[in-house]
């Protein structure tokens, strides 16, 4: 559980990657040079933490690619405070970019060897989301609904209607939408029924996975 100055180090180098990329929020980045990456992968693949690429996980999951991560997060224009519901926790670095960027986070999972772990792990890096849920997110968290943003880390075949209604006005669901390639695409709530939608290019995600085990 160690973040030496060579990871510091490779953080900033990873920064530096993703602002050539396009990366501008610079919340965005300070929360990505802040993530020790290199500890929500496996020990042996420490190497591969800050390269801009997408890795194996646990139960046939990936940890996202860091330019993936950015872009999404960018995408749902997180003001802290804000109150933002996250679909597939996953190994939990998307739930750790966002806390560090001030938000309060309600993660769902389905996996349940991967919400297990990730609930165990998260509290001991001192990243705590305000709840950690195994359930399905296609139905969302009409709970704790509205949120300010919605961000969904796999690929959806279709959009999930309880998401686009658990928005508040002026809340924005980040998703990419497709079957074998995503559409990276952003729903903007502007009234009680009416959404704008914006689309940013093809992105690879693993599937979303509906129906808990």
């Amino acid at each position: 559980m160690k973040d030496t100055f060579t990871h510091q180090g490779m953080r900033k180098r990873l920064v530096e990657t993703l602002k050539k990329k396009g990366i501008t929020d610079k919340v965005v980045l300070q929360a990505i040079n802040a993530v020790p990456r290199h500890l929500f992968m496996d020990s042996g693949f420490v190497d591969h933490a800050y390269v801009d690429k997408a890795f194996p996980i646990a139960a046939d999951q990936t940890i996202s690619q860091p330019y993936t991560v950015a872009r999404q997060t960018e995408l749902l224009e997180v003001k802290r405070g804000d109150k933002i519901l996250e679909i597939g926790t996953g190994s939990g670095y998307q739930t750790a970019v966002l806390l560090e960027m001030g938000a309060v986070v309600y993660s769902i999972e389905r996996q349940n060897e991967l919400f297990k772990k990730t609930n165990r792990f998260l509290p001991k890096l001192g990243y705590r989301p305000k709840k950690l849920i195994f359930a399905d997110g296609y139905a969302g968290l009409e709970s704790e609904a509205p949120f300010d943003g919605i961000i969904v880390t796999a690929g959806a075949p279709f959009v999930p209607k309880p998401l686009l209604a658990q928005l508040k006005v002026g809340g924005k669901l980040v998703i990419p939408v497709g079957e074998h390639v995503q559409i990276m695409t952003v729903f903007t709530r502007t009234d009680d029924t009416e959404f704008e939608k914006e689309e940013y290019g093809e992105f690879r995600f693993v599937p979303l996975l509906e129906d808990k085990e």
